[in-house]
């Protein structure tokens, strides 16, 4: 069983690659976050007892919490990249010195902002298009049942929401291996 300090020292760590301010804020809010899987997990609870103790089922429980956990899997992508733990092939990175995995670094960054670039934009016409009629007036798409609540159109903007989030990130990531000094660095004549 792991000792208190232990789990304290392994959380020091995690958060000692935590890169700006914006990412600190985004890993620590998860914490909070993350309590949407508890409600997730009693809202079906509630949903099981409703419907196989008292033989009447709720209409929004499955809607519910497929938003809640549909949020806390896109709300993870600026988490992981706040946290440096997003999947990587390490193999080139682990292999070369500092002044190289600095000039790595901002390729990707470079790479990651056209990409992010590119997601803000299809996801502010999805915003868009589930947000407003042809016409210009506003109406949430809705999920179509007899509940019909706007998780549709509101998971939408909770994407591009993360996706900018994830750009501004991104830029602030770059414009630190930009800055950072790698004159002092042994790279073994790199």
């Amino acid at each position: 069983m792991a000792d208190e300090r232990d789990i304290i020292n392994e959380t020091e760590q995690d958060d000692a690659e935590i890169r700006t301010g914006l990412d600190r804020t985004i890993a620590t809010s998860s914490k909070v976050l993350a309590w949407a899987i508890f409600a997730a997990f009693l809202i079906t609870v509630i949903e099981v007892i409703a419907r196989y103790a008292f033989d009447s089922p709720t209409f929004w429980a499955h809607e519910t919490t497929t938003f809640l956990i549909a949020a806390v899997f896109l709300i993870g992508g600026p988490v992981a990249l706040a946290r440096d733990k997003h999947i990587r092939v390490r193999m080139i990175y682990d292999a070369v010195g500092p002044r190289k995995r600095r000039v790595l670094d901002i390729v990707n960054s470079v790479i990651a902002l056209v990409f992010f670039a590119g997601l803000a934009y299809a996801s502010w016409v999805m915003v868009g298009k589930s947000w407003f009629t042809p016409a210009g007036a506003l109406h949430l798409e809705g999920t179509g049942t007899s509940w019909n609540p706007p998780t549709p159109a509101l998971l939408k903007l909770l994407v591009l929401i993360c996706v900018v989030t994830m750009f501004v990130q991104t830029v602030g990531h770059l414009i630190g291996a930009i800055c950072r000094d790698t004159s002092s660095a042994l790279d073994g004549g790199e």
